[in-house]
């Protein structure tokens, strides 16, 4: 389905959180909206990138909302040097603070992660006015998950590279390396240590009791995983979403080579060749949506 992305209006926002902090978003609304949604980012991407999605959304018939968060893209400051936050703050204020935005409208909210939107769902305070989640690439972080290659490589980027440069700069100068916006150093910190488990941030003895949490959850949620993701592979998916056990849960596996996609990695689930899984994505949600009404 191409889309006129001239016909799609895109009305720059600020959020702000419940700690006051602002936060550079944006609505791109549907003509006759059927449905909202909210695009929780992956780690270090701004909201930009999600741009073209957005647009498709809102072209089926769902306004959507896109955010960066503190730190990143438009919501960060002049520099990052001596900027303290905590990597949870992405979950528990700043999506938050979307949610709490878009719960001013009637209309039903959904969501899409990508990569970290999927962990940060089960964090967010107010994720219960969310009636369905579909996350791309979302996985444990550990490098065990990954293919031999890829282990050196992450190993090499979090026990050499990375530390060098926040003890340089004071934060993790990500974007000469190509990797994406630069992180925080409290995002560095925790996002390192939370990759040492191989079910992420569950094993991590400072915050007990999240698995209970993550147990409580009941919302329906699609996990998808593409077999040449790299950083999230099935295996590492399924370690991760297992902690939505009590969910109405459903894994897909993309192989791209079977099933005439272009390779998809960790960050092709939004670029334009994956248009398909967007189809997927929007069709589940009205599902859901026909269910809700239907109830």
């Amino acid at each position: 389905m191409s889309i006129d992305t001239a016909t799609v209006p895109a009305q720059p926002l600020t959020l702000i959180a419940a700690d006051g902090y602002p936060l550079s978003a944006t609505l791109y609304s549907a003509k006759a909206p059927v449905a909202q949604l909210l695009i929780g980012s992956a780690t270090g991407v701004p909201q930009g990138f999600y741009r073209r999605f957005a647009e498709y959304a809102a072209s089926r018939g769902y306004s959507t909302l896109t955010l960066d968060y503190r730190g990143i893209g438009g919501s960060a400051p002049a520099s990052l040097q001596g900027f303290e936050m905590d990597y949870l703050d992405w979950a528990e204020q700043d999506l938050a603070a979307a949610v709490e935005h878009l719960k001013t409208s009637t209309l039903p909210i959904y969501m899409v992660g990508h990569s970290f939107g999927g962990h940060a769902f089960g964090l967010m305070p107010n994720h219960t006015a969310i009636s369905g989640l579909y996350t791309f690439g979302t996985g444990a972080g550990w490098h065990g998950w990954m293919p031999r290659s890829e282990q050196l490589r992450v190993l090499l980027m979090w026990r050499v590279i990375a530390p060098l440069i926040v003890r340089a700069k004071g934060y993790l100068a990500w974007r000469k390396l190509g990797m994406g916006e630069d992180l925080p150093k409290g995002v560095y910190q925790k996002w390192k240590h939370w990759c040492r488990f191989p079910r992420y941030f569950f094993e991590d003895p400072q915050m007990p009791g999240l698995e209970a949490r993550f147990a409580e959850i009941t919302t329906p949620i699609t996990a998808v995983s593409a077999t040449d993701d790299l950083w999230a592979s099935p295996a590492s998916r399924d370690a991760f979403m297992s902690a939505y056990r009590n969910a109405d849960y459903r894994a897909v596996t993309i192989d791209p080579q079977t099933q005439n996609l272009r390779p998809l990695g960790h960050m092709g689930y939004f670029r334009p060749h994956a248009e398909p899984l967007w189809q997927d994505a929007l069709d589940w949600f009205e599902q859901l949506n026909l269910a809700a009404r239907a109830a």
